[in-house]
């Protein structure tokens, strides 16, 4: 726009430098016509550069989200906007062919009302206020609100622009192709921490949703293998130790549902001991660990696919996670 301000003004100085300044007299009718036509045309001006920065920021992801999630009259503004938003090439070109004639049509009209530098003075002063400052900051704040309420008037310019804007926007979609990217897997989970509580910004969601949906996300890409830890790095206990109160101190210390129970050699793993069935057990007593139930666990051998088809898999067998064991000296973290 301030290519066409620049054309504009040099040309309305040029004109009344070349011919005679000819001025409507204050007051009459056709000063009168001119002036609204003059103010028409930057009001005009200003709703393109407005509907131009608020329906061409929003984009049709944004609004597929807020027709379907979002408030009734959300969705029923996105719901109306979407339509003219899809042909995003066709839509910019009307908008700015618009802009332009308007821009280009106001000095013809100011030329008529006020000497050659008045005219410029006024031209800048409403072109940029009132044709560009104001609507681009309101659209940019409400350019929903703003778009579903113009959309008719958008439609009715796409309709009278057809012949200039259509094949140009088609031009531009064979050039540079449409703009219909998905977040990627890394780009969610990055929203999703943006949105938490810990992110200071005014997020919803707390550490233990945002861990799980980016678990969730990891998923397809990370191992099983990734997702164990190392067998010499695990608290066991030898199936003919004592459950003495150093036993059931360790036990407690380390927070497990479940401890793996070894026999010899500690990569021998025999089964669990559910630490919730030491309940009855008395540490006094030194019951040994193989006068308690030692739950067997499957055995697995599975490590090079992504955990998605483990969790997959453990889910139609009925295993719980921590009752694994792999065959490769891994087990449960």
């Amino acid at each position: 726009m301030n290519a066409v301000n620049a054309v504009m003004i040099t040309r309305l100085l040029t004109r009344n430098q070349i011919a005679g300044h000819e001025e409507i007299p204050n007051g009459s009718m056709w000063w009168f016509i001119y002036a609204g036509i003059s103010c028409f045309l930057v009001i005009f001006a200003g709703i393109m550069s407005g509907l131009t920065l608020g329906l061409m920021s929003l984009g049709l992801v944004d609004l597929e989200i807020l027709q379907r999630s979002g408030s009734s009259s959300e969705k029923k503004q996105a719901a109306v906007i979407l339509p003219v938003v899809q042909k995003q090439h066709q839509l910019l070109v009307t908008l700015l062919l618009c802009n332009a004639a308007a821009m280009e049509a106001l000095p013809i009209y100011l030329d008529k009302l006020f000497n050659p530098f008045l005219a410029v003075i006024l031209s800048v002063t409403f072109v940029l206020f009132f044709g560009e400052v104001i609507p681009q900051a309101i659209c940019s704040r409400y350019g929903l609100a703003v778009g579903a309420n113009f959309v008719w008037l958008v439609r009715i310019l796409m309709m009278i622009c057809y012949p200039v804007a259509y094949p140009i926007g088609k031009v531009l979609d064979w050039l540079l192709g449409h703009n219909e990217a998905l977040f990627r897997r890394a780009q969610l989970k990055a929203l999703v921490s943006i949105h938490s509580k810990e992110a200071g910004k005014g997020g919803e969601l707390t550490h233990d949703e945002t861990t799980i949906i980016s678990g969730a996300l990891d998923l397809t890409e990370k191992t099983a293998e990734e997702a164990m830890t190392p067998i010499e790095s695990t608290f066991s206990l030898d199936v003919n130790s004592k459950l003495d109160w150093e036993a059931m101190g360790k036990i407690l210390a380390r927070g497990h549902s479940r401890v793996p129970v070894y026999s010899g050699n500690s990569k021998n793993i025999i089964g669990l001991l559910l630490v919730k069935s030491l309940l009855t057990v008395r540490p006094e007593t030194d019951t040994p660990v193989n006068a308690v139930s030692i739950r067997r666990i499957p055995r697995c051998v599975y490590v090079c696919g992504h955990s998605l088809i483990l969790l997959k898999a453990l889910v139609v067998k009925s295993i719980h996670v921590n009752d694994l064991y792999i065959s490769i000296d891994i087990v449960p973290s």
